[in-house]
């Protein structure tokens, strides 16, 4: 019997940060996985191999249509989709090798196996129970699938099934127009498959923007990916290796078909609790699955606290991050704090997509005055050379204030860009705050002022 001050269940970027946090804290901590690798769905089959398919794919593309016009001559490259996926597996052990060096370094045990609570103070791995003071549930989610249709990550698969196929399909069905649909789908669109994107809403990427939404699917279309939408799916279909959707159109109840060689469900993602002995213990929770927790992340049972995806809110790792180091401050006797109101999104399709903060629909639903300003890349010199002059930046204040609200970015580096405007909202910037503040030239960065500048009396390059 191990007896500790924190066992934290789940090891995936809530999980792992919340158990080094905990250490560095000075508190005994132990981390359970079942996995034979640390990082959870984020290194293992989620954000870390996708974007290594998308870099790949991204150069790919670069070589078959920009090379030849920057006087890089000669042979586009062939596709080895062996080694393509040896190199996405390679980043994946580089990453999940180096959080077992940090456990390591912060002497944090992990406890190999798949955790259960059969009691308050208690965690069951194996046939081992060991005591903690103190219980984080770090368990993240699992993917979401809709009613008449079957899994089988071959022909019908998952984000984790779409990571690792056999060979690339000829054709794939995507269906969902959030982040991982779009993001898979332009993967296999680049590697040459005939994409074709379903979603139920008459718009992609739900709650995002809608300008930028609108603007994001005209790129996508271009690049080659199809869309049917306002569309609800009601089965799929799997004969002889190949696939037939059957959806509706909700306009007019119409039916119709689409066939593929591979059928990717992106349909979202729900908490992963199975297993845990949640209701054993009465542990609260809510109507769609997540574990109910306080302003603290303190479950209705004293000494259990949970975080990330199997809770309210955005499911995304850097939320889960911050939750697990401000749950470790609070388990430390410190005082733990996640601003909601600065969590950002990213998609890394190309051009990427970010944002953060408040949309104008947001805004106009409540009723409050703010002003826009916009500025386009291409009006940018550094976006114009490397052919990525399509998108903006558009940044929203109040428009009394001028107290930056929201900032929503499609173009080049879009995913490193949003910082700017997360720091400036943390810190209650203007926009008059980033406008004048130097921005280097030539760099992707300036049409972030600009838009900040398009807020007061204009930008210089529109």
């Amino acid at each position: 019997m191990a007896d500790y001050d924190v066992i934290v269940i789940g090891g995936g970027p809530g999980g792992y940060v919340c158990a080094i946090r905990c250490a560095q804290l000075g508190l005994k901590t132990a981390c359970v996985e079942g996995r034979e690798t640390l990082g959870g769905t984020c290194l293992n089959v989620g954000c870390i191999p996708s974007k290594a398919l998308l870099h790949a794919t991204h150069e790919l593309h670069e070589a078959e249509h920009n090379f030849a016009k920057m006087g890089l001559k000669g042979k586009s490259p062939s596709v080895d989709w062996k080694q393509m996926q040896a190199y996405k597996q390679e980043v994946i052990d580089g990453n999940t090798k180096g959080i077992e060096f940090l456990f390591k370094k912060n002497k944090i045990d992990w406890l190999k196996g798949w955790g259960s609570i059969p009691a308050a103070g208690q965690v069951k791995v194996g046939d081992e129970v060991h005591n903690a003071k103190n219980i984080v549930i770090a368990t993240g989610s699992e993917p979401a699938s809709l009613p008449g249709i079957e899994i089988d990550e071959k022909t019908v698969v998952t984000s984790t099934g779409a990571l690792s196929l056999g060979k690339i399909p000829k054709s794939m069905v995507v269906i969902g127009a959030g982040v991982i649909g779009l993001e898979m789908g332009s993967v296999y669109a680049r590697l040459g498959a005939e994409v074709t994107v379903v979603e139920y809403l008459d718009a992609i990427t739900p709650g995002m923007d809608g300008e930028v939404a609108r603007n994001f699917q005209k790129i996508l279309s271009k690049q080659g990916l199809k869309f049917v939408l306002g569309a609800a799916v009601q089965g799929v279909e799997v004969k002889g290796g190949k696939a037939t959707v059957k959806y509706q159109l909700r306009k007019d109840e119409s039916e119709a078909t689409l066939e593929a060689e591979t059928v990717l469900v992106a349909t979202g993602r729900k908490p992963y609790t199975d297993g845990l002995g949640l209701e054993g213990v009465g542990v609260e929770m809510l109507p769609r699955g997540q574990i109910k927790t306080d302003a603290h992340w303190a479950t209705n049972v004293t000494g259990i606290y949970a975080i990330g995806d199997a809770i309210v809110g955005p499911m995304l790792a850097h939320k889960a991050e911050d939750e697990g180091m401000a749950v470790a401050e609070v388990l430390a006797g410190k005082h733990g704090h996640v601003n909601y109101d600065v969590i950002p999104g990213v998609i890394y399709t190309t051009p990427e997509v970010a944002s953060v903060g408040q949309t104008e629909e947001a805004l106009k639903q409540e009723g409050r005055a703010y002003k826009v300003g916009k500025f386009s890349f291409m009006g940018n010199a550094r976006a114009k050379a490397v052919f990525q002059g399509e998108g903006f930046v558009k940044l929203i204040a109040d428009k009394e204030t001028d107290r930056v609200l929201g900032c929503h970015i499609i173009g080049p580096g879009a995913g490193d860009l949003i910082h700017e405007i997360c720091v400036a909202m943390e810190f209650g910037a203007s926009a008059q705050d980033v406008a004048l503040t130097c921005h280097a030239h030539p760099t992707f960065s300036e049409a972030v002022r600009e838009a900040a500048l398009a807020c007061g009396d204009g930008a210089i390059h529109a």
